[in-house]
């Protein structure tokens, strides 16, 4: 079993206007929020007697605050995260393509990216119509196999947690 965790990035600031999308950086809900998932997330894999083995994000600034974030709450060490370009508004191909590459010890990743790839992603997978998720959503789903290489167009969907949920 391999276990795929999308997270779309906290919510963004858009009060800078000559700043380009890339450079956004996250508004103060965002800032109160990646903490929160982050928490929340670690208590869920606990329960579950999971452990995060890799951590993988866009390189965006939103995305980047919003992992370091993560990291923190979930105690995965800064320096392990995969910081990828092609993460900045992938769409699910380009998601699929990077987990099919994950080596055969994890069992376990997080990946942070952007809308729609996110959305389109967990819908193509699962069959399950979340819409546009909210920012900072958690999304975890399964695949019933045990290489990533094998990592086709199913995947069980497992939980869906997002800041206003509770």
């Amino acid at each position: 079993m391999k276990t795929l965790i999308l997270i779309r990035h906290a919510k963004s600031a858009w009060d800078v206007e000559a700043q380009s999308d890339y450079d956004r950086t996250l508004n103060a809900r965002g800032l109160a929020d990646a903490p929160v998932m982050g928490e929340r997330l670690s208590q869920r894999l606990a329960q579950n007697d999971q452990k995060l083995d890799a951590l993988i994000s866009s390189s965006a600034v939103r995305a980047e605050q919003t992992t370091c974030l993560l990291a923190q709450a979930l105690c995965f060490p800064e320096q392990s995260i995969d910081w990828r370009r092609e993460l900045y508004l992938a769409s699910p191909r380009t998601m699929q393509d990077l987990v099919r590459e994950l080596p055969e010890d994890v069992k376990t990743v997080a990946l942070v990216a952007h809308n729609p790839g996110v959305s389109d992603l967990v819908e193509k997978l699962t069959g399950e119509f979340f819409g546009d998720v909210p920012t900072c959503s958690v999304i975890t789903i399964a695949f019933p196999v045990s290489h990533w290489l094998d990592t086709g167009s199913w995947a069980d969907f497992v939980d869906y947690d997002y800041p206003k949920k509770v």
